[in-house]
C-alpha cells in the first residue's frame, strides 16, 4: 500500500490577501467616514456594504429562538432520549438550548417526554402555567402525542387535550436526532418562518378527525362552523 502525503491547504487554499493599495484605500475611506468627510454616493456605498437593517421584532424572535431554556422535566422512557440531547454526541448546545432549568419560573420550553396519566395532567398543566411568557411546548413521542400503546382510561389520549402543543415529535421513543429536528422546527416557528403543515402542502384542510362527521366522513355543519372559526383565529 502506497501512502501519499499532501498538505490540506492544497485542497482548500486560503483567500489571497488584498493588495496594499486596496487595503490603503479602505483605510482612508474608514478614516473619512469617522471624520464626517465621506459624503454623497461614497457614503451611501459605504453604509450599504456594512450596515444591515431589520426590525426589533425579528431581533427579539431570533434571540428567543436561540436562547431557549427547557425545563428539567421527564415523564417516562422518552426522557432518557431527551437527556441524550445534551451529550457530546448530539450537543443541543449548538442550537442554544443546553441550559435546562430546574424551576418552571426560569424555563420557557416544556418537553413532554412520555405518557401523561390522568392524575399527572393537572400537575403538568400547573407547571406549564408557572413558566415564563412567551413559552412553548413539545410533545415528544407517540404516548404524549396520542396516547400511543396505552389506549385505556388511565392515560390522556394526546397532551393537546389539556394544554397547547407547538410541535409533535413522533416515535416510540423518538431518537435524540428526532427531538433536535423538532426543536429546529420550533425555532423556525418562533422566528416567524414556520414550515407549513402537510394539510397546507397537500390542500387537505377539513380532514381533521374532529372536523369529520357522518357515515360518509363529510364535515357536519357544526364542524364546518367550528373549523372556520379556528382558521380565523390562526389567520389561515
Amino acid at each position: 500500500m502506497e501512502i501519499e502525503r499532501q498538505k490540506l491547504r492544497v485542497h482548500a487554499p486560503l483567500e489571497q490577501p488584498k493588495s496594499p493599495e486596496e487595503l490603503r484605500a479602505r483605510q482612508l475611506k474608514a478614516r473619512d467616514m469617522l471624520r464626517g468627510d465621506l459624503t454623497g454616493e461614497d457614503l451611501d456605498n459605504y453604509v450599504e456594504e456594512r450596515v444591515a437593517t431589520t426590525t426589533l421584532e425579528k431581533v427579539l424572535n431570533s434571540a428567543r429562538a436561540h436562547s431557549i431554556f427547557p425545563a428539567t422535566f421527564g415523564l417516562a422512557c422518552c426522557a432518557i432520549e431527551m437527556m441524550s440531547t445534551v451529550s457530546p454526541r448530539y450537543d443541543i448546545a449548538r442550537f442554544g438550548a443546553e441550559a435546562f432549568r430546574a424551576s418552571p419560573r426560569q424555563a420557557d420550553l416544556l418537553i413532554l417526554s412520555g405518557r401523561v396519566s390522568i392524575k399527572m395532567a393537572p400537575v403538568v398543566r400547573r407547571i406549564y402555567d408557572q413558566m415564563l411568557e412567551p413559552k412553548w411546548a413539545i410533545s415528544m413521542g407517540a404516548c404524549s402525542s396520542s396516547g400511543g400503546m396505552f389506549q385505556n382510561y388511565a392515560v390522556v389520549q394526546g397532551a393537546d387535550k389539556f394544554m397547547p402543543i407547538d410541535v409533535h415529535v413522533p416515535g416510540c421513543p423518538p431518537r435524540p436526532e428526532a427531538l433536535i429536528y423538532g426543536f429546529t422546527k420550533l425555532q423556525q416557528m418562533i422566528m416567524g418562518n414556520a414550515d407549513p403543515g402537510w394539510r397546507s402542502r397537500y390542500n387537505a384542510h377539513g380532514t381533521e378527525e374532529w372536523a369529520r362527521g357522518g357515515p360518509a366522513s363529510k364535515p357536519s355543519e357544526e364542524a364546518l362552523e367550528a373549523y372556520a372559526k379556528a382558521r380565523e383565529v390562526l389567520g389561515a
